[in-house]
């Protein structure tokens, strides 16, 4: 599955106050401003639009519509082939001229698409971001494009280019890794799983690993080369036997507001760091993997991202 990992470098025109947690703010402009510049039929719903299946917008924020889940799946619907790491300061209230960076990972085919994301980018400074200030929001210049060290957009040029080759994301369980007997893994933004949004601040092995296995599959299934082989039972009754030697997990609640749904939503999850302890090499590729598409749910607004810290022996 090829995978960009693009950094969009904005600079504030203004001042302004955001979120603690920005992933929700820079989420719901992008799809606003993607949707102005791309949306062809805009009477029509994304549901009955002719156009779903080839537009960038109805992939990526109405993916259940565009892209139905493929035949056999384990989800009823297809997963968005966007995750976005907004900045992750803690700051609040920003002067004019402070510079931001927001990551934005796409999957598969959607990389195509790259120069609308640019382009949308460019509108939603003039949109502006967080609070309003004077009946307006804050506005913004997108000064660059980066992939790694490689720009592909510099603010005052007219040009775009898309890289000539991305990294492909891979998930075989069968290659050969380095012993792995106990590895501490890191939250950085709030991961929720289905079933558990308001459960205890802890988090089994297995019921992690059931969780990356559904997100890892759907991904590659939908916007990868198909759906890996794996043994399920196997991986399930190994990852029952891994026990958590420290728990460090505390629950994170976060509220947003959804525009499109008119009302507040409560997003909250766990956040803090776990170690497990037991045979986790076998899931060494899998834990990899997630790494870069992120865990659990509401990824497309960042949630779910995680390090890895590993002893190996």
């Amino acid at each position: 599955m090829k995978t960009g990992n693009y950094s969009f470098h904005i600079t504030l025109e203004e001042p302004a106050f955001l979120p603690f947690y920005k992933g929700s703010t820079f989420r719901g402009v992008l799809g606003h401003a993607l949707k102005r510049i791309i949306c062809a039929l805009k009477h029509t719903s994304c549901k009955d639009c002719m156009l779903k299946s080839h537009c960038a917008y109805a992939l990526v924020f109405e993916t259940r519509y565009a892209r139905p889940a493929p035949k056999g799946d384990r989800i009823s619907d297809a997963p968005h082939p966007l995750v976005i790491e907004p900045p992750l300061t803690p700051r609040q209230t920003f002067a004019r001229g402070d510079s931001l960076r927001c990551n934005l990972k796409l999957f598969g085919e959607i990389n195509q698409h790259l120069p609308y994301f640019v382009y949308a980018f460019e509108q939603m400074g003039k949109l502006g971001i967080g609070k309003q200030v004077n009946g307006r929001r804050p506005g913004f210049t997108l000064t660059a494009v980066t992939l790694k060290d490689t720009c592909l957009y510099r603010k005052g040029t007219d040009t775009i280019t898309l890289p000539d080759t991305l990294p492909e994301t891979t998930l075989d369980l069968r290659q050969q890794v380095p012993p792995v007997h106990q590895l501490r893994l890191r939250l950085i933004t709030p991961l929720r799983i289905t079933g558990r949004e308001k459960g205890p601040a802890d988090l089994p092995f297995d019921v992690l690993i059931r969780s990356l296995i559904r997100r890892c599959t759907a991904l590659l299934n939908t916007w990868g080369q198909g759906e890996p082989d794996l043994n399920y039972p196997e991986l399930a009754r190994k990852a029952a036997a891994v026990t958590i030697t420290d728990n460090g997990l505390s629950w994170f609640d976060w509220k947003r507001y959804s525009a499109r749904q008119d009302r507040k939503m409560f997003m909250g999850g766990l956040t803090g760091g776990i170690t497990y302890t037991g045979d986790l090499t076998p899931f060494m590729p899998l834990l990899v993997m997630g790494q870069t598409v992120h865990a659990g749910k509401n990824t497309a607004f960042g949630l779910g991202k995680y390090t890895l810290e590993i002893e190996t022996q």
